[in-house]
């Protein structure tokens, strides 16, 4: 798994995976015998010859190709499907970013009742859904990303305590990892005013983990400049994920106020973070996936490596493996090779790709540790970094 992974993610440091397309701008379908494509070379939207698609994913909130969290799950999928000659469809619930977990469960049963073998199901709050279409269709595999191992029994607060869902597959990854090394690259490049603007309003595992191992990262390099840091840290306007006047406005006041470089952390939010930070001449932060391809003004992204694990867990399918990841919470971090910085397309200038890999072997190793259990009520005590919760 780790070679498999290292593979692909240095297939996304060399921009073949991620450079997105929108639905108004399809590409026409690539030709097989050309060799190896792009996720942006295979359409979203194609036609099997039986009417049935035995690929499909389930999108979390917000836009499909959202170049981040929905995009980089949904090239997984389209790469794997293509490179094996299967058919492939996506499916977003009802009510967008108001969807509720019967929205969810009615994609998820579109998804099945059209032909799917494996649903790749995307963000945490697909759980519910989970839990009960996969109890009803249980010759289909479900992939749960940013999930853990689902359960046939919850408690009374929601909490998993029953029997793992043999079809069912969670994927996490060390956030706090990504997140430390953005923040460190930040201090360590010179900024003292930073920000981080966040998704899911609070509760979301998987941006929690990003938020919390930045601040650690900007905490630590503090230390190492002897210098103090402010940090603005905010969950407003992101609950949806989506892009918004409000969130563009507060950014842009960060900014006017001498913010340097906001960490935009959930999916198309990035979309009001760089539009304020053009309207001010500043920086970003990208997350998920390598977001320097849509804005001059990101500087790097904390990535995690989506489509690669999104394509390996498929193949646990497909090769006969699925017990390896079934019934299971699967955790991908630096000794996986499954998150990072993109030292090819950064736009770093005074710390060095050198140091940043001594920093990444020490992760990697397990001789740094980074903290990935944050505080739910977002109340930090750091020694070089004063926290701004807004």
């Amino acid at each position: 798994m780790k070679k498999f992974l290292a593979l692909m993610l240095v297939a996304l440091l060399s921009m073949a995976l991620f450079v997105g397309c929108t639905p108004d701008d399809e590409p026409d379908q690539p030709d097989a015998t050309e060799g190896p494509v792009s996720a942006a070379d295979i359409p979203n939207e194609m036609t099997s010859d039986d009417g049935k698609y035995e690929i499909a994913f389930v999108t979390d909130v917000g836009q499909l190709m959202d170049k981040s969290f929905n995009q980089g799950t949904w090239e997984g999928c389209k790469l794997y499907a293509y490179e094996n000659d299967l058919s492939y469809k996506y499916y977003q619930p009802a009510n967008g970013d108001q969807a509720t977990d019967d929205d969810r469960i009615n994609a998820m049963k579109a998804a099945c009742d059209g032909g799917a073998k494996v649903v790749v199901a995307a963000g945490f709050m697909q759980a519910a859904a989970l839990r009960t279409v996969a109890q009803e269709y249980t010759d289909v595999n479900f992939i749960f990303i940013d999930g853990w191992a689902v359960t046939d029994e919850v408690d009374e607060d929601g909490n998993d305590i029953g029997t793992p869902l043999d079809n069912c597959a969670g994927i996490a990854y060390a956030e706090q990892q990504s997140g430390y090394l953005a923040g460190y690259a930040a201090v360590m490049e010179g900024y003292t005013k930073l920000g981080f603007c966040g998704g899911g309003g609070g509760d979301n595992p998987a941006c929690c983990r990003y938020g919390y191992g930045f601040l650690q990262g900007a905490d630590a390099a503090a230390a190492v400049k002897d210098v103090d840091v402010e940090v603005n840290y905010s969950w407003q306007y992101g609950a949806t994920f989506s892009a918004s006047t409000e969130l563009q406005t507060m950014a842009s006041g960060w900014y006017a106020s001498g913010t340097e470089v906001i960490f935009a952390c959930g999916g198309a939010m990035f979309a009001s973070i760089t539009n304020a930070a053009a309207e001010n001449d500043a920086k970003v932060i990208g997350v998920d996936v390598d977001q320097s391809f849509e804005s001059d003004y990101v500087i790097t992204s904390a990535l995690k490596g989506l489509s690669a694990s999104v394509e390996w867990a498929l193949a646990k399918v497909y090769d006969g493996t699925w017990s390896d990841i079934g019934a299971k919470t699967t955790s991908l971090g630096a000794a996986d090779d499954a998150v990072g910085l993109p030292t090819e397309t950064w736009s770093l200038q005074n710390w060095t790709v050198e140091e940043y890999n001594a920093l990444f072997e020490k992760i990697r190793s397990g001789e740094l540790v980074i903290d990935d259990q944050y505080p739910t009520d977002h109340v930090f005590g750091f020694d070089n970094v004063a926290v701004n919760v807004i």
